[in-house]
């Protein structure tokens, strides 16, 4: 016990060449050794374990190494090498930002920097946490960390790019870490297992890849843990059970049942989830994540992009050949509905057993719009059905009409006068699809239909044609105005029929009817039925060039109907006895009666 090291520090990596999945990064610091073109400062970025300080501390010790190898990595054997692997080296001094983030901190650090090393070429200074520095610090800091001495470098290491100030992100060489792929931790914890002889199985160390989520650090602690409860021997199960991880084979059970369209099999197999302890929300999002899976081996340019093992892959492959694209894309559709829902949900349960229900029914729905009978319908059909010989379908016979010709069509209407609207008929062939009337609905919401909306395919026109127009007065004007106020009043436009009826509208020689509104409200109203009026006033008048124009003003009929303030009220009166001024004066009276 005491000479037990976690795997984490244990086979935490001492050369560029044993950092795992940062290929990107320390090669490119091995050519800046190699070339001798070392920057002052380095920001290291990036998610947590993912080897920023492990990085940080291997450039410290090679920059330091009295005798390189070839490939410009530390020797390990030199007197800096060693005194670094001990922790007391004198050139390499690391400052904890969290707990140390003060301007007195960074004053002291400064102070150090003005000191040449001993021995060695470097002075490196780590500082890790970096953006937990105070704003106070990092001003502090900004003079030293853009002209220090020529023997100094810093290298700061942080996750939270963003917190850091601008100014000291311009004075950094700026590395961002990713996370690491799940294959390259695998075959890390693959190296440990075999370093140690611990007894694994490749699924389980890929269960642990996958839950680490790009943090090789979280990876070699769930090792240690996994191997503690497996005495020496990781499986699957034990990996499984100790992550509180869903078996993939409960997945490929449940898709199994949705294909089968069998809702008993699939809420057994939750109810059986939720026994074993698991959360509801939990098992839908790993549903979907399986339906994800599904669509990725449906195309072999994208197969890539599962991360599992070979043994699992093959499963994926067997049942993505099952599973239609349309059902896993309906799946995910009512998972990601079921997962928005679940906190809000009272019975939390239920919101899941109804989800499965709903997949269960995908295919058959399907099936229904693809014009298909469900598998369940198809088997309740008698057998004398089937029997009997297959009888060609005829189309429902259509009356073919003789001759083109223009005829008249009565339309009713809230008036007792009819609209005559041309029809032309034309000769219907069987290979024409049969002829679609849409549902028409009158402007006065009866179940009279209105000529504007009367359509056989394309032969009626939206309007009236009218060829002659025809003149007419204001007085007959003022008829048909009216009656489109009482059918808009029917409709419940109650501000339409107001505005209508305030003022009359006047006729100009143009046929123009000029509106009188008080407001740009008003003047919105009457454009809004703009069109349903001029349509109407040009089929009763009989004339096409009607035009539709408001002005904001007074008219006399308006004038009658204002209410008039307070104060408009005591200015007509004063205007009759300018005493009253004075008396208001003298009494200090306010204008409110």
């Amino acid at each position: 016990m005491e000479n037990f090291i976690v795997s984490a520090r244990k086979y935490r990596p001492d050369k560029f060449n044993s950092v795992v999945g940062q290929a990107h990064i320390t090669n490119t610091l091995k050519n800046a050794i190699k070339t001798g073109q070392l920057a002052q400062a380095f920001l290291f970025c990036g998610p947590r374990g993912v080897g920023k300080t492990t990085c940080a501390r291997v450039l410290a010790k090679t920059i330091n190494c009295q005798s390189p190898t070839a490939d410009f990595e530390a020797c390990g054997e030199c007197e800096s090498c060693l005194s670094f692997k001990h922790g007391n080296s004198m050139n390499i001094h690391e400052l904890d930002a969290a707990s140390n983030n003060s301007v007195e901190d960074i004053r002291s650090l400064v102070e150090q920097v003005r000191y040449a090393p001993q021995a060695g070429k470097y002075k490196i200074y780590i500082i890790d946490e970096v953006h937990m520095l105070s704003t106070s610090a990092f001003n502090a800091f900004l003079k030293t960390l853009e002209e220090p001495p020529s023997y100094a470098i810093f290298i700061l290491a942080t996750t939270e790019k963003h917190k850091i100030l601008p100014t000291i992100l311009s004075r950094c060489q700026i590395f961002d870490f990713n996370r690491i792929k799940v294959d390259d931790i695998a075959h890390h914890l693959e190296y440990i297992a075999k370093t140690e002889n611990i007894g694994f199985e490749p699924d389980a160390l890929h269960i642990i890849a996958q839950k680490a989520d790009g943090a090789l650090r979280d990876a070699c602690s769930m090792f240690d843990q996994i191997t503690s409860f497996s005495q020496g021997n990781i499986t699957y199960k034990s990996a499984i059970d100790n992550l509180n991880i869903l078996d993939y084979d409960y997945y490929f059970r449940v898709t199994e049942a949705l294909l089968n369209e069998d809702i008993s099999k699939s809420l057994l197999i939750f109810d059986e989830i939720l026994d074993k302890g698991f959360d509801g929300n939990n098992f839908i999002n790993g549903l979907c994540s399986h339906f994800r899976d599904l669509l990725v081996c449906k195309d072999t340019a994208t197969i890539k992009l599962l991360e599992v093992s070979e043994g699992i892959k093959q499963k994926y492959l067997e049942q993505s050949q099952k599973a239609p694209v349309s059902f896993l894309l309906s799946g995910l559709n009512i998972g990601n509905q079921a997962d928005l829902n679940y906190k809000g949900s009272k019975n939390q349960r239920l919101q899941i057993e109804l989800s499965l229900m709903k997949m269960c029914h995908i295919r058959a729905a399907l099936n229904l719009s693809n014009g298909q009978l469900p598998q369940s319908e198809v088997k309740k059909k008698p057998d004398t059905v089937a029997s009997s010989p297959a009888q060609p379908v005829s189309a429902p016979s259509i009356p073919t009409p003789t001759v083109a010709k223009t005829e008249t069509v009565a339309v009713p209407k809230t008036e007792p006068q009819k609209i005559a609207l041309p029809v032309v008929k034309a000769t219907v062939t069987a290979s024409i699809p049969s002829l679609k009337i849409p549902s028409i609905k009158n402007l006065s919401g009866n179940s009279a239909p209105a000529e504007d909306d009367v359509k056989v395919e394309t032969s009626i026109p939206e309007t009236v044609e009218i060829k002659v127009n025809q003149p007419f007065t204001e007085e007959q004007l003022l008829r048909y105005w009216n009656d489109f106020a009482e059918i808009a009043a029917q409709d419940s436009k109650i501000g339409l029929q107001t505005v209508m009826t305030v003022n009359a509208p006047k006729l100009r020689p143009d046929y123009t009817i000029e509106v009188i509104v008080i407001d740009k409200y008003q003047t919105d109203i009457i454009q809004s039925e703009q069109i349903n009026m001029l349509r109407f006033l040009k089929n009763k008048l009989q004339n096409n060039t009607i035009k539709i124009e408001t002005v904001i003003g007074e008219g006399a009929e308006h004038a009658k109907k204002t209410l008039y303030t307070s104060t408009d009220k005591f200015k007509y009166l004063a205007e009759k006895n300018p005493n009253l001024i004075e008396l208001r004066r003298r009494l200090d009276l306010e204008i409110d009666f």
